[in-house]
């Protein structure tokens, strides 16, 4: 990991260090596949790729100017676009057009991403890893709310292990220090990297997914049921980083 311009929290990273973080978007998908099966054998599981800019109108109310990256406006019918500050809105988009699709999809079902995000963070030392342009991996598992399975629960060891696994630090679960207006409980895991334990990875139940699905019962009536999202978001940059703390590199 280089500083090459004269600006905080923008880095470059080497080739073993990109094959390190490619290695780790294969593993974690993996290994969540494994665990959500194990719970629940119906599981589906997606991987897509959106674009970076997203409709402003499509992100979270709670990402004010100071946060985001704006699309200077040249003329009144443009857009208004910005760097996404994560892939969850893309990432619900495609949740919706499996759900209306021909058949629809049933829950449940995880779509997932791996790519960049971008946000204004206050400069900092590299150390804390708190950079403006960051590599993300998120899992958006839709289950429908009636499910016996706590999903959440489970996760939380399963996801504490792979990224031990992956950074070679001590790893633990703590309640997170915020708790987003979308989620019902929020857990993070973070690592002992000598400096401090710094978050990796977080684990959501979320509500703000607005959609709910039509099933068919028994004697040809229908239910409608809610559909609640489970979110792991995995800070890549952070496991890559952590990485090298462990081999002496960081």
């Amino acid at each position: 990991m280089l500083s090459l311009y004269n600006a905080n929290g923008l880095v470059c990273w080497t080739a073993r260090e990109i094959r390190l973080r490619e290695m780790m978007i294969a593993h974690f998908a993996a290994e969540v596949t494994d665990f959500l099966r194990a719970t629940n054998p119906a599981w589906t599981v997606h991987r897509v790729e959106a674009p970076v800019l997203v409709p402003r109108e499509l992100i979270s109310d709670a990402y004010g100017p100071e946060d985001v990256f704006i699309q200077q406006r040249l003329s009144p019918h443009d857009i208004e676009l910005v760097l996404r500050p994560e892939t969850t809105p893309a990432t619900y988009a495609y949740m919706r057009h499996l759900l209306a699709g021909h058949p629809p999809a049933r829950p449940p079902f995880c779509v997932w991403q791996a790519g960049k995000s971008f946000r204004r963070e206050q400069d900092q030392a590299t150390k804390h890893m708190r950079l403006k342009e960051f590599w993300q991996m998120e899992f958006q598992c839709a289950f429908t709310a009636d499910t016996a399975n706590d999903y959440h629960a489970a996760s939380l060891e399963p996801v504490r292990r792979m990224i031990a696994a992956m950074t070679r630090l001590p790893a633990r679960i703590v309640p997170s220090d915020r708790l987003p207006a979308y989620s019902e409980i929020t857990m993070d895991v973070e690592v002992d990297n000598g400096d401090k334990w710094m978050e990796i990875a977080s684990i959501s139940r979320r509500t703000d997914f607005p959609q709910k699905i039509v099933l068919p019962t028994k004697g040809g009536a229908t239910r409608e049921l809610e559909v609640r999202v489970l979110e792991i978001a995995i800070g890549l940059d952070r496991c890559v980083y952590s990485w090298n703390v462990a081999d002496g590199m960081g």
